[in-house]
């Protein structure tokens, strides 16, 4: 009975997944036609100065952080650090005792097809992660303009926010069901 139970659990676990294609396949897409439509390092303003798609190109990870590494060393760390995170949060995922909800299920499918979006950039674009969104910031926390970011951290971004709220958030367990 326990086994059932537990293959059945790894049934629903697998369903939100489809969320992480969708995502991966959302991030290349939107890269793709960037690539195609806007040359590397120039900007096309699309709502005045407060949103441009820009085409840069970050062989680092998230705000540029480890852009001072030497190549070979960054490539290779940026290679593993990443995939050894997603394995960890999809293994996790998948084997957890602890009882997820439906929302918490569909933000790790979330989270990690963000991460796998930009891993399958360090894979075959050798000179970074394609970035391309660009909002102005108006001086927030100094910043006149905000990271240039693509789809993926931004799904990364949401979907980690929203997880770590839903693991504060008490939920309501269904009728019947014991502590």
């Amino acid at each position: 009975m326990i086994l059932n139970t537990t293959k059945r659990d790894i049934k629903g676990r697998l369903l939100p997944l489809v969320l992480s294609a969708g995502v991966i396949l959302a991030d290349q897409a939107s890269k793709i036609i960037v690539i195609a439509s806007v040359p590397r390092g120039t900007s096309v303003r699309v709502i005045g100065d407060f949103f441009r798609l820009v085409h840069v190109q970050n062989p680092a990870i998230a705000f540029s952080i480890g852009h001072g590494i030497e190549a070979g060393t960054r490539h290779t760390l940026f290679m593993l650090l990443p995939l050894a995170v997603i394995a960890l949060l999809f293994l996790y995922y998948l084997f957890t005792r602890d009882p997820l909800t439906q929302f918490q299920k569909w933000c790790f499918g979330a989270l990690v097809g963000g991460g796998l979006g930009n891993y399958v950039d360090r894979i075959f674009r050798p000179a970074g992660v394609v970035d391309f969104l660009d909002f102005r910031f108006y001086g927030i926390f100094g910043m006149e303009r905000w990271p240039t970011f693509n789809l993926a951290d931004a799904t990364v971004v949401v979907s980690g926010i929203l997880l770590f709220i839903s693991f504060l958030v008490p939920t309501k367990k269904p009728s019947g069901e014991s502590s």
